[in-house]
């Protein structure tokens, strides 16, 4: 696997190698030895799965006390990924970056706890694959309003389908600080 670094630290692109010949293709979407020796989260408890129709915009996701590193891929279609970084001490704390993750070109992109995660759907549907290195809890998510005009992300379509609760989150600077990650809190 080869990674590509981003402007906010811990946030990676991940490039596998892939194997063709005639039946098809062939690639390693996930080695924990590999990740662990990279500096990268080698455990994951849950795999999430999502369908969505073109435009769809889902995020900008997180969890309060039990922060998730996510590893995201597309199984089928292309989307606009997002990372925002919500570490309080990090440098680059209320920046973003975004990746075209798709079926063709198999990239994945690996986020960090403590940054919060979106996409918006380009294809006319797509199923985004991700690996969670916490459990869900419905109690301890939080959120950030996918067009707060502080962050200015550029999200590639002009009008989103966003869910009502997406649609009535907090920008970030609403947001108390004792809701957003600080690594050196321990749950």
């Amino acid at each position: 696997m080869h990674l590509i670094s981003t402007e906010i630290q811990d946030v990676h692109i991940i490039e596998p190698q892939v194997f063709t010949d005639d039946r098809g293709y062939f690639l390693e979407t996930y080695h924990g030895r590999h990740f662990k020796s990279a500096g990268l989260c080698d455990v994951f408890v849950q795999d999430n799965l999502s369908y969505s129709i073109k435009n769809a915009l889902r995020g900008l996701h997180f969890q309060v006390t039990r922060p998730q590193a996510k590893l995201v891929r597309v199984i089928s279609g292309e989307i606009f990924d997002v990372a925002v970084d919500i570490r309080r001490t990090s440098a680059t704390f209320g920046h973003w970056v975004s990746v075209h993750l798709s079926e063709h070109n198999n990239r994945q992109v690996y986020i960090p706890p403590g940054c919060a995660h979106g996409f918006c759907v380009l294809s006319e549907s797509a199923r985004v694959f991700y690996k969670c290195s916490d459990f869900y809890d419905p109690g301890d998510e939080g959120g950030i309003l996918w067009s707060d005009p502080g962050l200015a992300i550029d999200w590639p379509i002009p009008h989103p389908i966003v869910s009502e609760k997406d649609a009535a989150l907090p920008i970030l600077g609403e947001i108390p600080t004792e809701k957003l990650y600080n690594p050196l809190k321990t749950p």
